[in-house]
């Protein structure tokens, strides 16, 4: 059967170590390559480049995944930065709004996962909040995922694979605000937050604000591969 080449975004980090070095890096935690890994697909790393690369990056992968990470900035969806926004990632918003742009003009299925889906949503043309209370994790525990439930919104594509209220694993404090042109919310917390976006139509497009990554449920990323095995076949003769 055929594995489908999905490609996945990186972090652009000042320094990180491993043995006896510590050197500029483009690292990303390992639950996403694994995810993609389990779910039928061979994973590949997209690290920030020119963006004017975005469609040849694009034209090489069946399938794209735009990780979890840094605020995206403000500037992007016309803001001034709330004291507590997080420093921006120049090199990574540039990237991977052209990604997205690339691929939704090529039809490669797209998963954005957290700052993904957020990004998804100003590429397109829509703006975020920049900070909410109650959704980064337990109470004074930094870098601890917190859990809460999502509930589809039915007749999306979202709904059609997970069509259960689930509990998600969750950690962010920026959700969407103004929903892009052409985007539908297909999943809420119970706040009323928008936890899931997607793009109707033929296009495989979907974002998601919590990190399936670091659960156990893998049929997101299972649809995410199908689609990108069905772009990706070759037709009969």
């Amino acid at each position: 059967m055929h594995e489908p080449l999905i490609g996945v975004t990186t972090y652009l980090e000042p320094a990180a170590r491993w043995g006896v070095w510590e050197l500029p890096a483009a690292v990303l935690p390992s639950a996403y390559p694994r995810l993609v890994q389990r779910s039928g697909a061979l994973a590949a790393l997209l690290p920030p480049d020119d963006p004017a690369k975005a469609a040849a990056a694009v034209a090489r992968v069946d399938g794209l995944v735009i990780a979890g990470g840094a605020d995206v900035d403000p500037g992007l969806y016309g803001a001034e930065r709330d004291f507590r926004t997080g420093p921006p990632a120049h090199e990574r918003d540039t990237w991977e709004v052209a990604l997205l742009r690339a691929a939704k003009a090529a039809g490669t299925p797209v998963l954005g996962i957290c700052r993904g889906m957020q990004l998804l949503n100003v590429a397109l043309g829509g703006t975020l909040t920049q900070h909410l209370d109650g959704h980064a994790g337990p109470f004074g525990k930094s870098g601890v995922l917190g859990e809460h439930p999502v509930t589809p919104v039915p007749g999306t594509l979202y709904a059609s694979l997970v069509p259960e209220e689930a509990s998600v694993p969750t950690y962010h404090h920026q959700a969407v605000d103004r929903l892009a042109p052409g985007l539908v919310a297909s999943a809420h917390a119970a706040d009323g937050t928008v936890e899931a976006v997607e793009l109707p139509g033929d296009r495989w497009v979907l974002g998601v604000q919590w990190h399936p990554e670091m659960g156990d449920d893998l049929r997101i990323m299972r649809a995410l591969v199908a689609a990108a095995r069905a772009g990706a076949a070759v037709p009969s003769s």
